[in-house]
Order: structure tokens, then sequence, then C-alpha cells
């Protein structure tokens, strides 16, 4: 799969990618230019399964129970990193 094509991954597609690819690296069995390669590809589908993951954060909503019993819902407050 060519890079320009990582967006269209799922969160799930994207970490099962970047598992084979450190199952292949610690093997140790793989040529370095394909060991090079291999961890460039790594870095990218990283990188898409972070912002997929701060995506989903900031889609999620803080459910709370008020003091007089009614549900209320807001926006899940991210912490600064």
């Amino acid at each position: 799969m060519a890079d320009e094509n990582l967006s269209e991954l799922s969160f799930e597609e994207a970490l099962a990618q970047l598992e084979k690819i450190v199952q292949e690296l610690e093997s140790g069995r793989i040529k370095l230019d394909d060991a090079v390669a291999s961890y460039e590809k790594a870095v990218a589908l990283k990188k898409l399964c972070e912002e997929k993951l701060h995506s989903a954060q900031l889609k999620i909503e803080k459910i709370e129970i008020t003091p007089d019993n009614q549900v209320s819902s807001s926006e899940f407050a991210v912490p600064e990193a």
C-alpha cells in the first residue's frame, strides 16, 4: 500500500500494519534497505494512529449527573500536552 493511501486506513488497520512491521523489524531477518523503508512507514502509521485517537478523544462527551439527579453532557476537556 502506498503511503498516500495510509490516511484511508481505519485505526485498527493501521495498528495491525504497525504491529506487523514491528515484528518484522524485531525478527532481524529483514534487509537493511527494507528495514529503513519499513521504519519510515511505521513512523507514518504511528502518526496516523495518534491522530485518529486524538480525533476520537475530541468527540467523546463527558456525561455527568447533576446534584438534582439530571443527566447532562459536556464536551470532554482535553488535557494540555
